[in-house]
């Protein structure tokens, strides 16, 4: 088959992870580790000369008052130093689980149009090592090198949520993926029993993908009974998800991937069977407000991308072997599936990794992991294609990706992001009430919990005019015990407002 030379293709991955925490390694130390792995991989010693851009995951830290100067600036000049590569352009993305598959499907098109000629993506989060040097005291003033200018942003930063999700607790995705998962619930007709054992077995299969995982930080099956009892280390932290349901942040991981062309890979003299074609892929955003969003149970910004990006490749649901559906929680999970059409339980596995709660959640990096797994699974099987699916901030920002073992038939086309972005930004949005005192009808809702037990109610409903209402509920037992025992979707309360916060009576 003739491949035209502009063919995306990923010649090279590597993946890290340290599970003893250890401050002499700096974030630098680990991209650095983990980029070598992914040069080696392409089986080309002399490929670092040949790389000419180098983009990096930006670290979750990186935008945290009290953190964020621990680390270095422009991570991908020192990166860059450190392998060797000269005259490099750098490039960081933004903060968001999409920024991975965002990044590749940008660079994929850069490079189609020759304006690069070897991309190395890398990220690394020292998380597990972080949250331990802040809780002993050690010194990790080494970890953010000489001071260097900041490089170009690939994408737009934009804070993720309003001021009235703020208030309320929604700027923490502990408390808005359970929002999404008690809408899904109602919208399913399930009840609370049934829809936990769902979401527990969901969970478990990710569990059986993490145990065989060289790479994953918990190694462990977890049967869907285990997964989905409260217990002692198992406690609520959501409603109604327990703490295997959540992704595991603390962990030491780093991952890299080397993209080119067909005409390159062949010039450097990369071994062809070892080539993964990068298909085809896609970035849509939902309605950017989680509180503007008529269904707080779906996603059409996904939808779209599927569809598109199934188009343009050539390749339906039936023709896919791998999949890696981000997996932050499991409403996520579902909601992805939901709109691509396939199972959460389908004998294919949503995951190649095993997924956040298992394979572990490294802030903004876990995607790429996903990405450098899935070229690893589709060398081993020799043939297939793999989806990846990657998400940001509240089910807001969403990067598909296609990738496979055989080349496309068809010359490389770029993808209309506007076009596809406009089916979303002319959708009808919900208004956030003004005045919110008044009569509401519950939508949805969770429960927050620390270690001793439930603390914050939170609840998004409507009220009479059709305006969207979010509000927190009484912090006293008995108020939170209600929640917890009957679900309060459909029912009708009344808000009224104390020092700027809405709090929904029962």
């Amino acid at each position: 088959m003739n491949i035209s030379d502009n063919t995306p293709v990923i010649i090279g991955v590597g993946q890290q992870t340290w599970r003893s925490t250890d401050v002499a390694r700096t974030p630098l130390d680990a991209l650095c580790s983990a980029a070598e792995v992914a040069i080696a991989d392409t089986g080309q010693d002399g490929l670092t000369s040949a790389i000419d851009t180098v983009a990096m995951i930006r670290f979750i830290a990186d935008t945290t008052p009290g953190t964020g100067a621990l680390f270095p600036r422009n991570p991908g000049r020192h990166l860059s130093r450190r392998l060797g590569i000269n005259d490099a352009t750098i490039f960081q993305g933004t903060i968001g689980g999409n920024t991975p598959q965002y990044l590749v499907n940008h660079f994929a098109e850069k490079l189609a149009h020759g304006d690069h000629n070897v991309v190395l993506l890398a990220g690394a989060e020292l998380l597990a090592t972080l949250f331990s040097a802040l809780r002993s005291g050690e010194d990790i003033s080494a970890w953010s090198g000489e001071a260097e200018a900041q490089p170009v942003t690939v994408g737009h930063e934009r804070e993720g949520h309003n001021a009235v999700e703020m208030t309320h607790g929604l700027y923490e995705p502990i408390n808005t993926y359970p929002l999404f998962e008690n809408s899904l619930r109602h919208h399913l007709g399930n009840t609370q029993e049934h829809h936990t054992a769902r979401i527990a077995e969901i969970c478990s299969s990710m569990s059986l993908v993490a145990a065989s995982n060289p790479h994953a930080w918990k190694q462990q099956f977890q049967s869907a009974e285990e997964v989905g009892t409260v217990a002692q280390r198992n406690r609520f932290i959501g409603y109604p998800y327990t703490r295997a349901m959540n992704p595991i942040l603390e962990v030491d991981m780093a991952a890299a991937v080397i993209m080119t062309t067909a005409g390159k890979a062949r010039q450097l003299g990369i071994d062809q069977s070892t080539w993964i074609y990068f298909r085809g892929g896609a970035d849509v955003n939902d309605i950017w407000h989680v509180s503007e969003r008529p269904s707080l149970h779906t996603s059409p910004a996904i939808k779209t991308a599927w569809e598109s990006v199934s188009a343009r490749s050539g390749i339906a649901l039936d023709e896919i072997s791998h999949f890696d559906i981000y997996s932050c929680f499991p409403s996520a999970v579902e909601i992805a599936c939901n709109e691509i059409g396939l199972s959460p339980l389908d004998s294919r596995g949503i995951t190649v990794t095993g997924g956040l709660p298992f394979f572990g959640g490294p802030g903004n990096n876990y995607s790429l992991h996903a990405i450098a797994q899935m070229i690893t699974a589709l060398r081993k099987t020799g043939g297939g294609h793999g989806l990846v699916t990657a998400n940001g901030l509240y089910l807001t920002k969403h990067s598909l990706g296609i990738y496979s073992t055989e080349p496309p038939t068809d010359d490389w086309q770029d993808m209309d992001r506007r076009s596809l972005q406009q089916h979303i930004d002319v959708a009808p949005r919900l208004p956030v009430a003004s005045d919110p005192a008044g009569l509401a009808t519950i939508e949805t809702y969770t429960v927050s919990f620390d270690r001793e037990g439930p603390k914050r109610g939170i609840v998004i409903g409507r009220n009479p005019a059709g305006e969207r209402i979010i509000a927190n509920t009484s912090s006293d037992i008995d108020t939170l015990n209600q929640l917890l025992a009957q679900s309060p979707i459909g029912q009708t309360g009344k808000i009224h407002v104390k020092d700027g916060i809405n709090l929904f009576e029962i």
